[in-house]
């Protein structure tokens, strides 16, 4: 049992969601829950991005999303993550929307609706230049008119349209600005073969924050939603927005040691001079970076101190210093206040806030409040 504790501040979420559709006023806000919300909880997390006036869910595992469903949520959701394999029956019979990037995924659906499994509503993903999911330009007009005709016949229903952005988080990158110039496209190709488009969604956290321009009828924040916008405020103020995640671990030992003794696997850390030592029960099995060794930071009684040496499996060592007054049952913040941030986090182990909370928060038990 790993002895490092997650907490979340669903009523953050909730007030995230809430200051994102204040900056999205002519917009829906779909909020996005996958992996298991960040690692913050996906049920949990998702009544309280409800409660903070969410249209829709976003998950992109249908698995996700059938348990949205079956743990009571009556709302839109929206799930985006698969192939010819998607499990239409379960989707579609709890009125779940569904993308479609591929005619073999729209095929499947046609077959599906032809054989009296459901009308399936779906959102025609378009790759505007990000290279990963969606039909691409010079294949849309084709997709789009299987599509059509599959509506005309009643087998499927067109609710949106859809793409994603390669560098929204860096806000004037050029990439921005011709990927919506190719989604503007993809809706008047749209328009033109008169398919309706009631949603069209491009907006990620980045662009709901900083591009009003692209909201169009609905922005898809995601990491934002959990307070850890993926662009600087220019204000310093974070957007409003507040981190919901707190990760806190315990002392099980405060210990002397001299000067010049060797700290953990390897020695990579020796003591400078005499000093006292708190052992962490954390380790990267519980989501530590072992990268983060003699860089990252924990706060003990509100001071902030460097992992000294190795993260080991399940533990790692503080240096508290000559004088300290810390004592063995001491509260160990890893994030959270009084402590670092989970960008703070990233920058000591070379990756992204994302990634932090998504591995400290897994899919271990999270005490909510």
């Amino acid at each position: 049992m790993s002895a490092l504790s997650v907490a979340v501040d669903y009523d953050a979420i909730t007030n995230n969601v809430a200051a994102l559709a204040a900056l999205a006023p002519t917009a829906k806000v779909m909020a996005v829950v996958k992996a298991d919300a960040y690692g913050h909880g996906l049920i949990p997390a998702a009544r309280a991005a409800r409660r903070g006036g969410a249209h829709f869910l976003g998950v992109a595992q249908p698995s996700e999303a059938i348990a949205l469903r079956d743990a009571g949520d009556e709302g839109n959701i929206f799930t985006w993550l698969y192939g010819p394999e998607v499990p239409i029956d379960d989707l579609v019979t709890r009125g779940i929307d569904l993308s479609v990037s591929s005619p073999d995924v729209l095929g499947e659906m046609i077959c599906a609706a032809r054989e009296g499994r459901g009308i399936p509503r779906v959102h025609i993903c378009v790759d505007t230049g990000l290279g990963r999911e969606g039909v691409p330009m010079a294949s849309l007009e084709a997709l789009l008119s299987l599509a059509s005709a599959a509506q005309d016949e009643g087998l499927i229903r067109i609710v949106g349209m859809w793409s994603h952005l390669a560098w929204a988080d860096k806000p004037g990158h050029p990439t921005v600005d011709s990927q919506a110039t190719n989604f503007r496209e993809a809706l008047l190709m749209a328009s033109g073969m008169d398919v309706d488009i009631e949603l069209a969604h491009l907006a990620n956290s980045a662009c709901t924050l900083t591009r009003p321009d692209l909201h169009f009828d609905m922005v898809r924040p995601g990491i934002a939603i959990y307070g850890l916008p993926p662009v600087e405020d220019p204000q310093g103020q974070n957007f409003g927005l507040v981190a919901a995640m707190s990760v806190t671990s315990s002392l099980a030992l405060v210990k002397e040691l001299p000067g010049g003794h060797g700290v953990s696997y390897g020695h990579e850390y020796i003591t400078p001079y005499p000093t006292s030592v708190g052992l962490v029960t954390a380790g990267y099995a519980d989501g530590v970076f072992r990268a983060a060794g003699g860089v990252a930071e924990v706060a003990v009684r509100g001071r902030r101190y460097p992992i000294a040496g190795r993260v080991c499996m399940d533990q790692f060592v503080i240096d508290l210093g000559p004088a300290t007054e810390a004592t063995a049952g001491d509260l160990v913040t890893l994030i959270g206040p009084g402590g670092p941030s989970a960008r703070d986090w990233a920058t000591a182990a070379g990756t992204i806030d994302y990634e932090i909370v998504c591995r400290f928060g897994g899919l271990r038990p999270k005490t909510g409040r």
